[in-house]
């Protein structure tokens, strides 16, 4: 399970690189302090957490890739090694967002209303 964490640490890391190049520190702050929440081991914080990596992924990964490539069309320079760098970002970013389905502790009464 640890490496779980690990995935999902370095997911958050790599956003908060993201955020610290253009001197967003507050959110460069908050990316790197949010997997620290998991030591809470509450299903309701791991999916607020997951939920945010997802939204993160595609908000951030997803229109930064849209406006380099397109800057890179524009330039009438190459773009296809940009396009699969920024896709394995998403990928990993995915992936590790994936990997939050086995921190999540399985209800334990039988007539628990969310199964």
């Amino acid at each position: 399970m640890w490496w779980r964490i690990i995935f999902i640490s370095l997911a958050y890391v790599l956003l908060a690189a993201h955020f610290l190049r253009f001197g967003q520190m507050p959110l460069a702050i908050t990316c790197v302090m949010l997997p620290w929440l998991l030591l809470l081991k509450n299903n309701i914080i791991t999916r607020v957490i997951q939920l945010g990596l997802i939204v993160a992924t595609v908000m951030v990964w997803g229109v930064s890739t849209y406006q380099y490539i397109d800057m890179r069309i524009t330039m009438h320079e190459p773009w296809h090694t940009l396009a699969i760098i920024m896709g394995s970002v998403i990928a990993f970013s995915l992936f590790a967002s994936y990997c939050f389905n086995g921190l999540v502790n399985p209800p334990r009464a039988k007539n628990c209303l969310f199964r």
